[in-house]
């Protein structure tokens, strides 16, 4: 018997009316559909999710060295004028050679080649040894001033650069 909706019949409006008068829906056959409606849209999920790709590792803040300057001797000297961008400098500096065990001074300060005043004391050292120091100051143009008796040194000065650093490649997974 065809399904006829007539405006004038309110059972004919009515869903389940039509539902148990022709027998759309079987329970038992619907039960036995939606296992496997679920493992279609599982499926699905883990098909798509295995094509994306990796999620991308951020990038990291990092800091680049640039020389500015390095210098060696013995005894005292003002190093040339050098000029730092960022005023983050790194100072590694060594002595060896000391004349006499306990006579051995290294002393560095950083000055100002604008006004000339001495901004910071950034080594004081006694005897052989070796450091680094870090000093951070106003971007600006600057100078060493090293005074050092009875042992021979060296020094260089690095100004620090931020930047970012992208993770490393990683390879496809063979499939």
């Amino acid at each position: 018997m065809p399904l006829r909706l007539t405006p004038g019949n309110p059972d004919s409006m009515k869903i389940g009316h039509v539902i148990a008068r022709y027998g759309i829906a079987n329970r038992r056959r619907g039960m036995m559909r939606w296992p496997v409606l679920v493992c279609l849209v599982l499926a699905g999920a883990l098909f798509s999710a295995s094509c994306r790709e990796q999620p991308r590792a951020a990038e990291q803040p990092a800091v680049v060295w640039r020389k500015l300057g390095s210098w060696s001797g013995r005894g005292s000297t003002q190093t040339d004028p050098f000029i730092s961008d960022t005023g983050s400098l790194r100072l590694t500096w060594a002595t060896k050679n000391e004349a006499a065990p306990g006579t051995g001074t290294f002393r560095v300060t950083v000055h100002s080649d604008v006004s000339g005043r001495s901004l910071v004391l950034a080594v004081d050292a006694r005897g052989v040894g070796h450091d680094v120091t870090y000093v951070t100051e106003d971007p600006r143009q600057f100078f060493l001033v090293v005074e050092s008796a009875n042992l021979d040194w060296t020094l260089a000065a690095d100004e620090g650069i931020a930047a970012t650093v992208k993770p490393a490649a990683q390879p496809a997974a063979h499939r």
